[in-house]
C-alpha cells in the first residue's frame, strides 16, 4: 500500500466503516428519545412563550404586562436550562450558559424589556415547540409504523386472519400485502428512524449553541475580560519569577556559598599546616572540610529540590510527594489516584509539586499539627481534565480566612495563587481559627501543553 493510500485510509472518518456506521444509527436512537421528549415540556414552552408575547404586548398599557413579562422571564429561563440539561443527559452536548452581565445602567423596566437573553431563548423555545415537535411526530410515526408493520402478522394470526396477505391484522376491507413484505418494510421504517431523528436533532443542536450560549456581545465582553486577566496573572507571575530568582540567590548566598567559603579557608589552613609540618593539626582541618563540604551538598540539594526536584522528572508526582511527606518533621500520609500509565503535564506536575511542598513546610512551621494529609487524583472535565490536590492538617489554622482569600494568607500562599491563575488553575485554603486547615489546587491537566 503506498503512502498516499495509507493517508487517505487514515483520513477516512471512522462513520464511513460498516463499525463506525452501525455505531452511529444505534447513538441515533438517543436522538429518538431527545425528539419524543419534546411533548412532554410543551405544555411549559407554549405557556412561556405566550406569556411573554401578552406581556410585551401589554406594558405600552400603563405598564400592566409587567408583572406577565417578570414571570415570563423566570419561565422562558427555567424552559432554558430545562433545555441544556436535556441536551447534556440525552445527546451529551454541552451548551454552557453565556456570563452574567455586570450591572447595566438605566431604568430597570429598560433593562428588563432590552435585555437579549431572553429574547434568544425564548426563540428557541418556538423553534422547540415548533420544528422539535414536528420532529418528534415524523419519528413517532416511523417507529410506530414500523412497530406495527412487524407485530401485524403475528396480531392477524392470532386473530384468525393468518394466511399469506395478512396486512394489517386482517382487518376486512384495507389494503393486503405478504406478510414477508410488511416484515421488511417494517425493518426499513425502524431503520430510517434513527437517522432522520439525528438530522432532527443536528439542527436543534446548531441552534442551541447559538440562541442559549453566549452571543457575539457576550463572547467579546468574556474576551475582554479574559484579556485583562490575563495580562494581571502574567504581571503577578512576572513578578513571582523575580521573587523566586531572589529567593534561590538568597539560599545559595546564605547556605553553600558560606559552607564553600568556609571550606576554602580550611582546606588553605590544612595546606599551611602540612607545610609546617604539622600533619595533626591538618588532619583535623581537612576533616572540618570535608564536613564542610558533605554539608554544601546537602544545601545544594536543598535548593536544587526547591527549583525543579530530578523525583519529579523522573518518576513522577506520586515519588515526588511521598519524598516530601518522608523528608516532613510531622507524620504525612500520601494518597494517589491517578490513571495508571499517564501523567499531567510538566508544568502541571510542577506547580502541583509546589502547592503541596508550600503546604507541608506551613503545617511544619506554624501550624502546630500532629498529623497531615495528602490527596492526588484526577478529575474529569472539560478537556484533559483536573489535576486536583487536598493537603490538609489537625493544627491551629489561622493560614487564610475562612472563606478561602488568600490575600492575608502570606506571601508563600499569594505566589501560589499567583502561579495558578496563569495557568487557569485554582486554589482554596479553608483555614479558620482553630483548625483544622484544608487547602485544595485545581491544575489543568495539560496545562503549559501535554507530555
Amino acid at each position: 500500500m503506498s503512502d498516499e493510500t495509507m493517508r487517505w485510509a487514515a483520513a477516512v472518518p471512522a462513520a464511513n466503516h460498516p463499525g463506525g456506521a452501525l455505531r452511529r444509527w444505534a447513538r441515533g436512537w438517543w436522538a429518538v428519545v431527545h425528539l419524543v421528549l419534546h411533548p412532554f415540556v410543551l405544555g411549559l414552552h407554549l405557556t412561556a412563550l405566550v406569556l411573554l408575547i401578552t406581556g410585551t404586548a401589554l406594558v405600552p398599557v400603563v405598564g400592566t404586562g409587567l408583572p406577565l413579562l417578570l414571570l415570563a422571564r423566570l419561565l422562558v429561563a427555567a424552559g432554558a436550562r430545562l433545555e441544556r440539561y436535556r441536551l447534556a443527559a440525552v445527546l451529551d452536548v454541552r451548551v454552557p450558559a453565556p456570563p452574567r452581565h455586570p450591572r447595566a445602567t438605566g431604568p430597570w423596566w429598560r433593562r428588563v424589556v432590552l435585555d437579549p437573553r431572553p429574547w434568544r431563548y425564548a426563540g428557541h423555545l418556538a423553534l422547540v415547540s415548533t420544528f422539535g415537535v414536528l420532529g418528534a411526530g415524523v419519528v413517532l410515526a416511523l417507529t410506530a409504523t414500523g412497530l406495527a408493520a412487524l407485530a401485524a402478522p403475528a396480531v392477524s394470526a392470532a386473530l384468525g386472519h393468518a394466511g399469506e396477505h395478512a396486512w394489517p391484522f386482517g382487518i376486512p376491507g384495507t389494503v393486503r400485502a405478504p406478510a414477508l413484505l410488511v416484515v421488511a418494510v417494517g425493518v426499513l421504517l425502524l431503520a430510517a428512524a434513527p437517522p432522520v431523528a439525528a438530522a432532527f436533532a443536528a439542527v436543534e443542536v446548531q441552534v442551541a449553541r447559538v440562541l442559549l450560549g453566549a452571543g457575539r456581545g457576550e463572547r467579546e465582553a468574556e474576551l475582554r475580560r479574559r484579556v485583562v486577566t490575563l495580562t494581571e496573572t502574567r504581571s503577578r507571575a512576572v513578578d513571582s519569577v523575580e521573587a523566586e530568582r531572589r529567593r534561590i540567590e538568597r539560599d545559595l548566598h546564605d547556605g553553600p556559598q558560606q559552607r564553600l567559603v568556609s571550606l576554602a579557608m580550611q582546606l588553605g589552613m590544612a595546606k599551611r599546616a602540612l607545610d609546617r609540618g604539622g600533619p595533626e593539626a591538618a588532619r583535623e582541618l581537612l576533616e572540618a572540610a570535608s564536613g564542610s563540604a558533605t554539608a554544601a551538598i546537602a544545601d545544594m540539594r536543598h535548593v536544587a529540590r526547591g527549583i525543579h526536584p530530578p523525583v519529579l522528572t523522573d518518576r513522577g508526582l506520586d515519588a515526588a510527594v511521598s519524598a516530601l511527606a518522608a523528608a516532613s518533621p510531622v507524620p504525612v500520609e500520601v494518597e494517589v489516584h491517578l490513571p495508571p500509565g499517564q501523567r499531567p503535564s510538566p508544568t502541571a506536575e510542577a506547580i502541583a509539586y509546589f502547592c503541596v511542598s508550600e503546604a507541608l513546610t506551613n503545617t511544619a512551621k506554624h501550624a502546630r499539627a500532629s498529623r497531615a494529609v495528602v490527596q492526588l487524583w484526577h478529575e474529569a472535565a472539560p478537556g484533559a481534565g483536573l489535576l486536583r490536590v487536598r493537603v490538609s492538617d489537625d493544627g491551629v489554622g489561622g493560614a487564610a480566612p475562612a472563606g478561602g482569600t488568600v490575600a492575608d494568607g502570606g506571601s508563600g500562599l499569594r505566589g501560589l495563587s499567583d502561579r495558578l491563575a496563569a495557568v487557569d488553575g485554582r486554589l482554596h485554603v479553608d483555614s479558620p481559627p482553630g483548625g483544622p486547615t484544608v487547602l485544595e489546587v485545581a491544575v489543568p491537566w495539560a496545562a503549559g501543553g501535554g507530555r
